[in-house]
């Protein structure tokens, strides 16, 4: 694992994606020192209240805001002390948030110095005021990271992670899953939804319905080829086929760092937008699907490879469609955003909503009602929440 985050170390560097903006995740931890990490992932409660997950070097604090994030109260730590915090540039702490207003948060922890981590999931019936012991997402101790989870229609919990229980016969990692009755329930029994995937990429998920979760994720293809999938569940516990998303060809023997992201939109059309080097395409992509049956269609090059596109974010409200990611010019660092309000069949111009000369985490999407906003915590402005609208 080590090796290959070394010779991902490298590909960033000659791949011309943009070390100087995304350089604080990739290119700290050479000598075994973990980086600060440096992320917030927001969510909305119910009431309209703002609340925050944010990832340090040694915890994971939450905050909230009642007036759009101009002001946080005092963050309240998950972890009962410093911790190990799994560092991977895609790695992040998540926050959920049930109609009740009871709060969920999931981290990864390193276990150990070869990058094998544990996935730990909490709850909070008290406000944020305090929160439960965290518990193992799973009993396997094996290597979990890179959850991703969300509540579906009817309540329950799904988390979804890249899994190394299956290690011995699968030369890469698993894709695995499991549910929670609900925001306050331990999860239960652990699935496995694919074999071969890219081990250090975030993943994509959405629903298709009620107990029918979608995940987008880079899976490596015969021959090395590191391209993405996704996998819909027929139901709780039986995932549908594997569709590919797009042949790039990307054979690399190493990890890009760099997942996907995955929405839904009110009509049952799948959108999909990822980076990619491979020997068809290089850059960022965006494509849609007319459902969850049919192959989707010719990506769409988000950006010019010149202007180092990455970290691409999509959010379905209703049947608008937001997409946003960065841009680096040399000197800073940019977040632009397209519209669709035809279910991605036609998109605004992109434009520009914000931009920073240090450090910045990834660009992300939140909603309250139908109002969209990007979250983007910067070294140098802070937090921001940003309205997008079609007058912006």
């Amino acid at each position: 694992m080590r090796t290959l985050l070394l010779s991902v170390l490298a590909l960033f560097t000659g791949a011309a994606i943009a070390t100087a903006h995304d350089g604080h995740e990739h290119m700290h931890g050479m000598n075994g020192k973990a980086p600060d990490a440096f992320t917030a992932t927001p969510a909305f409660a119910p009431d309209g209240t703002l609340w925050l997950a944010r990832g340090t070097a040694d915890r994971v604090l939450v905050s909230h805001s009642s007036d759009l994030g101009k002001t946080f109260s005092t963050p309240v730590s998950v972890t009962p002390g410093p911790v190990s915090m799994d560092w991977g540039p895609d790695s992040r702490p998540q926050i959920l948030i049930d109609r009740q207003g009871r709060l969920v948060v999931t981290y990864a922890l390193f276990q150990d110095e070869k990058f094998n981590g544990r996935v730990y999931v909490t709850h909070s019936d008290d406000g944020g005021k305090s929160f439960a012991p965290s518990l193992p997402i799973t009993p396997d101790a094996t290597s979990q990271r890179f959850q991703s989870a969300a509540i579906d229609s009817d309540g329950r919990v799904f988390a979804a992670w890249l899994d190394k229980r299956n290690r011995r016969t699968v030369p890469t990692a698993s894709l695995a899953y499991a549910w929670s009755d609900s925001s306050d329930a331990p999860f239960g029994a652990t699935h496995i939804a694919a074999d071969n995937t890219c081990e250090c990429c975030r993943l994509g998920l959405a629903f298709a319905g009620p107990g029918r979760p979608a995940i987008l994720f880079r899976n490596v293809f015969p021959g090395s080829v590191r391209d993405h999938a996704v996998v819909t569940l027929d139901n709780a516990t039986a995932p549908g086929k594997l569709r590919r998303v797009s042949v790039d060809d990307w054979k690399i023997e190493a990890c890009p760092h760099q997942g996907p992201s995955l929405a839904i939109a009110a009509d049952g059309s799948y959108h999909a937008a990822w980076f990619t080097e491979g020997s068809r395409r290089q850059g960022l992509f965006y494509a849609r699907a007319a459902n969850g049956e049919v192959a989707f269609g010719e990506p769409r090059a988000l950006s010019a490879p010149d202007k180092q596109p990455s970290r691409p974010y999509l959010l379905a409200v209703g049947d608008t469609i937001h997409l946003v990611w960065k841009e680096f010019d040399g000197a800073k660092s940019v977040v632009r955003w397209q519209m669709s309000r035809d279910d991605g069949r036609s998109w605004t111009a992109a434009r520009t909503v914000a931009k920073t000369a240090d450090a910045s985490d990834h660009p992300l999407l939140v909603a309250h009602g139908d109002q969209a906003f990007l979250s983007w915590l910067t070294k140098s402005e802070g937090y921001r929440l940003i309205a997008l609208g079609a007058e912006r």
